[in-house]
């Protein structure tokens, strides 16, 4: 796959807009402000391929980018408080829209912060994705935010907190030092391309 060859697609407020699966998938998924558009400019080299804002729940659609023969959903953030009613209620009809319609969904990379425990949201997100059975893994974001001991102590509570730890795919990622960067891209590599071939 050629990273620097990705592109912004189309972007969907609603799950009845969403268009026909044609490719392999890979969705982003993780509370307001964990780090999704930037992780993507990441993988692809690109400053700004998708938006960063610093304003928690920015992100009202899914947005989609391509690369190669790969499809990229970046989902809207979860757990952002200041949203309306008929808000809260297309933004779940839209993601679940999405993550069970019917589409070639490879992963599903769950985006947690790792300065601080996963909140109640990323608890019901991993349980639902175990529940459903859908294969996803664990991305630890703003890794570099944290000093060694920190870092050494997130990593020691994790089992702890999260449901079948042992059994999760769990990168640590930092878009300031591109840790991370090669083990995800070699994972999306191994569950679309090369399963393609």
């Amino acid at each position: 796959m050629n990273w620097n060859l990705a592109e912004f697609t189309a972007a969907y407020g609603t799950a009845a807009q969403l268009p026909a699966c044609t490719t392999p998938e890979i969705a982003f998924a993780g509370r307001s402000n964990v780090g999704k558009s930037t992780l993507i400019n990441k993988l692809f080299q690109r400053k700004n391929l998708a938006r960063v804002s610093s304003v928690p729940g920015k992100t009202a659609t899914i947005n989609f980018y391509r690369c190669g023969t790969v499809t990229f959903a970046d989902l809207p953030g979860y757990g952002y408080a200041k949203r309306s009613k008929s808000e809260l209620v297309r933004w779940e009809g839209l993601i679940n829209g999405y993550l069970q319609g019917d589409r070639d969904l490879r992963a599903v990379l769950l985006l947690i912060d790792m300065r601080h425990p996963p909140t109640k949201n990323d608890i019901q997100m991993v349980n639902f994705l175990i529940d459903t059975e859908m294969p996803f893994a664990i991305v630890l974001t703003k890794a570099d935010k944290l000093n060694k001991t920190e870092r050494s102590a997130r990593l020691a509570a994790l089992p702890q907190e999260l449901p079948q730890y042992e059994d999760l795919n769990v990168t640590v990622f930092s878009s300031v030092t591109g840790e991370g960067v090669v083990s995800l891209r070699t994972l999306i590599e191994e569950i679309t391309v090369e399963s393609d071939q």
